[in-house]
């Protein structure tokens, strides 16, 4: 038999989410819909009209468009910054006539000129509506929109709440510097580090990503039909088209790229999405190794401070679920960066439509991200570190010192001491399958006929003091 829902509440007809960004946990991404929303995006088109609209008439490229006083300004930035639900629902409206975006962020920008001199005295406004959208091809605009979308996006939103995550990790590093930690190289027993150490790596390794998004080139154009002004230069010949795009693009907070076809190439998002989805994966292979962590008992879970709860079933556990959903999430959203960046850098000759599809992925990809985000920065706030359970491990495993031994013994070779033969033969012989103690150790040691001072040193050594530089790796003091 196959269950059907002929008979139930029909949640197609209602306002609900479809996917869990826009449903589940809204809450944790909302900040993203200013930026990478539909509505976002036509705003930030609006913006771009106006603001070419103002350009053009304050160069006076175009015979009769003089500069434009205050309140006219005013009146046309004001657009763009009241533009909420009224706008939203009557661009939708006239979308649905000219079934084309961009052509109805035109026409609402010229019936606002219309509509300028009932708030502004002997304006000339609504003489200009033939100026709106002048020597601009729709990619014109939607270049420089999405460039300042997706800018806003990740240096307003997703960017800092990266920072945050990495002086988390700062935190954790800095008043773990000093645990000792048994290592697990192919998961098992290896040189001793500290906590703070491991989790300073994943620290370091996400600034350098932090590095490279904040250097991103924020790319632009705005050249016509094929990128090459040639409608510009036979309408206004007098102008210097390339110099006043630069201008114009740079005006915007964007970089300008002077050669394109119609589309601005999207390398730079490739580029800066091949990035994010780097500093995705570094997350990943955090929340991994927190997750082993906490099996392994080196970390306890704080239910306060992670904002969880345990087994439905099973009282005793306490599911690491913040890594999970991070992990999860993270997957996600690399799988859709890396998709975007593989795609958006090709177009057919001179124009095709496929980045427009793509391109509207953008928000729930950083969305999915953004969610890990948050996921983790929880997940860390609810660990507490079983030092306890860490130092019992590295009491078990004295084999662990069987490394330093062996070079001990490479170097007092060297040096010329007898009997410093094979050695690592000989640790071999010690330790492999074997558990260690301190006694065991100890006597290998003494037996070895080392000189004075490196026998000393060897004797001193325990599991736990076995850290090298980690500590100050750790704090960054190296």
């Amino acid at each position: 038999m196959q269950m059907r829902f002929d008979n139930c509440f029909d949640f197609a007809k209602s306002d609900i989410a479809l996917g869990p960004l826009d449903g589940r946990y809204r809450s944790q991404v909302a900040a993203l819909t200013n930026y990478l929303s539909e509505p976002a995006l036509n705003r930030a088109r609006l913006l771009v009209e106006v603001e070419w609209l103002i350009f053009l008439a304050e160069n006076q490229i175009l015979t009769g468009v003089t500069p434009f006083n205050e309140d006219e300004k005013r009146y046309l930035r004001e657009l763009v910054a009241s533009f909420g639900s009224e706008e939203v629902s009557e661009l939708k409206r006239i979308e649905a006539e000219t079934r084309h975006d961009v052509k109805a962020v035109e026409y609402f920008l010229q019936e606002r000129l219309r509509r300028a001199g009932e708030q502004i005295a002997n304006t000339d406004l609504p003489r200009y509506l033939a100026a709106v959208h002048i020597f601009c091809t729709s990619e014109d605009i939607n270049n420089l929109s999405y460039g300042i979308c997706i800018k806003g996006a990740v240096s307003d939103v997703w960017l800092p709440q990266l920072l945050s995550l990495v002086e988390q990790l700062d935190e954790l590093a800095g008043s773990a510097a000093d645990v000792p930690m048994l290592a697990h190289t192919h998961g098992q027993p290896a040189t001793p580090v500290t906590l703070g150490k491991e989790i300073a790596v994943f620290a370091h390794r996400l600034r350098r990503q932090i590095r490279r998004i904040e250097n991103t080139e924020y790319l632009g154009k705005i050249n016509g039909a094929t990128g090459t002004w040639a409608a510009h230069q036979v309408g206004v010949p007098s102008a210097n088209w390339p110099l006043l795009a630069k201008a114009f693009v740079e005006h915007l907070g964007l970089q300008w790229n002077p050669l394109t076809t119609q589309i601005e190439s999207h390398d730079w998002q490739s580029e800066l999405y091949s990035d994010i989805s780097r500093a995705n994966r570094i997350m990943h292979n955090l929340a991994t190794d927190c997750w082993s962590y906490i099996s392994m008992g080196y970390f306890h879970q704080n239910l306060a401070g992670q904002g969880s709860t345990g087994s439905s079933t099973m009282p005793h556990k306490v599911n690491p679920i913040r890594f999970e959903n991070a992990e999860a999430n993270l997957e996600i959203s690399s799988a859709l960066l890396e998709t975007l960046s593989a795609t958006l850098v090709t177009s057919r000759l001179q124009r095709d439509l496929t980045d427009s599809s793509t391109q509207r992925n953008i928000g729930v990809a950083l969305g999915h991200s953004l969610l890990a985000l948050n996921n983790l920065a929880g997940g860390l706030r609810g660990l507490d570190v079983a030092d306890q359970v860490m130092k019992r491990d590295l009491d078990q495993n004295w084999e662990v010192l069987g490394e330093a031994v062996q070079q001990v013994m490479r170097v007092e070779g060297l040096a010329g001491t007898a009997g410093m033969d094979n050695p690592y033969e000989r640790l071999k012989e010690l330790t492999r399958d074997n558990r260690v103690d301190e006694a065991t150790m100890r006597d290998f040691v003494v037996s070895l006929g080392l000189p004075e001072d490196a026998q000393a040193r060897l004797l001193a050594l325990r599991p736990d003091n076995y850290i090298g530089y980690a500590s100050e790796l750790a704090v960054g003091n190296i």
